[in-house]
């Protein structure tokens, strides 16, 4: 699971009415009072056909990052109206039943979700700028014209370039043949992520060497070396140029906002992570900075990402990981397999040589686990980490194991109908009916959960098998009755499991984005 933003948002009364008189011929219509436009199943595809540029949020009705965003996102709808020509806002209720194919076709994996659809649809991007309403506005007006603007004057670097965000600009001696269109290319691509410009003058750019041979691709940026230069136009290799400059050697996880795109792009990764966690503001911060800087420096040429978090920030990131602030200073690589190694109360001389002993792999892994309930005589047993492995795969018995989090509305809703179930079954000493907090315990390789509730069913044999059916006490109940096996059964283990989109179409997402 990654890791996993904030906050956003109109036409005049006099226009929602003319809408509303509309509705005969436009099925798409925002409420009375309302700026941005209110889609369901039924009118999506005809108002992404109609409007070659149109934001969408999928929001859930539950979601408290969704409503902080709503007044911020209508008030932009309502500046954004006034644009010449006008920028649409549009929302989709994605909790909604009949709106969870388009949850599933477009891979909405948390609630808000913003995306930009350019070109009646032929072209999705990520939103990714700011959630307040002044933010948006601004966003998506450079969303609308040129993927990437000349640069004529030192001036015009001036009014263009910000020293605290990174801007890509392309040096060339004339603005045409393959390395300009790949540039332009990769500029369409890139454009909801970050701010490009082409230049025929190096001179013009604040920073970098102004006697360059062209055609150029130069990178600026707040960290790190300030500017970096690449000159290979291959379309491929100019993005992995940039993903790979675009980030910090080593991220900071505070409050800032500024450092919040960074610790999307770090946590987004499949690379490994090491991630040093420590209070900012008390103890020898400097000193530990210092060290981990250097460590990330020594070890720039492996495949890890570098982060510093402070506590006071890394709330989130501590109960993902199940750590405690007593631990602190404490260092946690979490690898690409999603197994995690932690060294507490880490001393800021011993950083380098822990980071050379999980490279020698002399590291044992650590696992996050509640602790194995003393009493669990309720009809639905209560499975941790620790040990969910002897009691699913080797239990001899049939196990439907449910996987939930304990903020999740659905799960709530499921609770007692597992109750019910079990209770049923209780009788049957070859079923079983279990749980796990997946938030308080590191979920087995051998289940894909990616939304709560997520239920597999698992036989004697070992065999694992999604639990999609209905969700009432007999639905589960004739479920498990017609897909037991008996105890003696063979022992091969088999996953059978449906795509991932179609298990988030029917549960609560992971969480909502931070």
């Amino acid at each position: 699971m990654a890791i996993r933003s904030k906050a956003w948002i109109s036409l005049l009364l006099a226009l929602a009415v003319a809408l509303s008189a509309r509705a005969e011929e436009e099925p798409a219509a925002a409420a009375e009072g309302e700026a941005v436009l209110t889609l369901d199943v039924d009118s999506f595809d005809e108002a992404v056909a109609k409007h070659p540029f149109m934001v969408v949020e999928f929001y859930a009705p539950w979601c408290g990052h969704c409503k902080k965003l709503a007044p911020e996102y209508e008030n932009a709808a309502k500046a954004l109206s006034k644009h010449d020509p006008p920028i649409v806002l549009a929302k989709v209720d994605a909790n909604e039943e009949k709106n969870r194919p388009l949850a599933t076709k477009y891979e909405i994996q948390g609630f808000p979700t913003i995306k930009i659809f350019r070109d009646q649809g032929k072209n999705i991007q990520e939103y990714k700028g700011p959630r307040e309403a002044d933010g948006i506005v601004d966003y998506l007006k450079k969303q609308v014209g040129p993927a990437s603007k000349e640069i004529k004057s030192p001036e015009d670097a001036t009014a263009l370039i910000d020293d605290k965000k990174i801007y890509i600009v392309g040096i060339f001696a004339e603005f045409s043949g393959t390395e300009f269109t790949n540039f332009m290319e990769v500029a369409e691509k890139l454009r909801s992520d970050y701010d490009f410009g082409h230049t025929l003058h190096a001179n013009h750019l604040p920073r970098g060497d102004a006697a360059v041979e062209r055609p150029l691709v130069r990178l600026l940026k707040p960290f790190d070396e300030l500017v970096v230069d690449s000159k290979d136009f291959d379309v491929a290799a100019l993005m992995k140029f940039i993903d790979a400059s675009t980030i910090p050697r080593v991220v900071t996880f505070d409050k800032n906002p500024d450092n919040h795109p960074y610790l999307m792009k770090f946590f987004q990764s499949s690379a490994p992570k090491a991630m040093l966690f420590l209070n900012f503001s008390t103890g020898p911060f400097d000193s530990f900075k210092s060290a981990y800087s250097a460590a990330a420096e020594e070890f720039k040429d492996k495949e890890i990402k570098f982060l510093i978090g402070d506590i006071e920030a890394s709330q989130g990131a501590f109960q993902y990981f199940g750590l405690k602030e007593d631990q602190t200073p404490l260092i946690l690589i979490q690898d690409g397999d999603s197994k995690k190694f932690l060294k507490v109360h880490v001393e800021a001389d011993q950083i380098v040589a822990w980071l050379k002993e999980y490279f020698d792999g002399k590291l044992t892994p650590f696992r996050k686990s509640e602790p194995i309930p003393e009493v669990n005589n309720e009809p639905v047993k209560v499975v941790v980490a620790d040990n969910v492995h002897d009691f699913v795969f080797k239990s001899g018995k049939n196990v439907l194991i449910e996987f939930y989090a304990p903020w999740c509305g659905h799960c709530k809703k499921l609770a007692p109908i597992l109750d019910e179930a079990a209770t049923t079954l209780q009788s049957d000493e070859e079923v079983v009916i279990a749980k796990m907090d997946a938030t308080a315990n590191d979920v087995p390789s051998e289940f894909d959960v990616q939304g709560y509730p997520t239920l597999y069913f698992v036989t004697p044999s070992g065999k694992v098998t999604s639990y999609d059916s209905g969700r009432t006490a007999d639905d589960i109940v004739d479920f498990i009755k017609k897909s037991k096996e008996t105890a003696g059964a063979a022992t091969t283990t088999t996953t059978q499991a449906p795509p991932a989109s179609e298990k988030a179409a029917a549960a609560e997402p992971v969480k909502d984005e931070l």
